[in-house]
């Protein structure tokens, strides 16, 4: 049986403030294989009291660099992720970016969705954002360049129970 709650959005920003300049020794460190930034927006997720999803292949968790869902740190599997989970671990739906909400998760693209960020505040409107491969908190959305943008609502997450 499941249980759905909701995320402590305030852990996530405290982790997303803490951790937006450096790296949790406890996680690799991607920027130099790919960029850093969905792992660090799976970590916020995490702390904010997301528990992880060990189905292999197709879940969403990390224990060590060899031994990790794409989900966790790949842009596209995130996003796969967060849209159809229907067991334990994050779930969300997409939403215009005129609803993005702290603790959401935006992601970027010039052609493919290549960047994630985490909202840390909504001011007039405008999402405000951390993230890490370009480390940034509190940065407005307006700062970035892309041709493509989502915004995925993170409704809670489920735990076994």
């Amino acid at each position: 049986m499941l249980l759905t709650y909701s995320l402590n959005i305030s852990a996530e920003i405290a982790y997303a403030r803490k951790w937006a300049f450096s790296r949790n020794p406890a996680y690799y460190n991607f920027d130099d294989i790919g960029g850093d930034c969905t792992n660090f927006i799976s970590q916020c997720l995490y702390a904010g009291g997301a528990v992880m999803n060990y189905t292999r292949d197709t879940g969403w968790y990390y224990i060590s660099l060899r031994d990790r869902a794409s989900a966790w740190t790949s842009v596209h599997y995130f996003y796969q992720f967060v849209i159809n989970n229907k067991s334990v671990g994050i779930y969300g739906k997409e939403v215009p970016l005129s609803q993005a909400q702290k603790g959401d998760v935006i992601q970027l693209g010039m052609g493919k969705f290549h960047h994630s960020l985490l909202v840390v505040d909504v001011r007039q409107n405008i999402p405000y954002v951390s993230a890490h491969t370009e480390n940034a908190f509190n940065q407005p959305i307006t700062a970035y360049i892309y041709d493509r943008i989502r915004c995925l609502h993170i409704i809670g997450a489920r735990r076994q129970i």
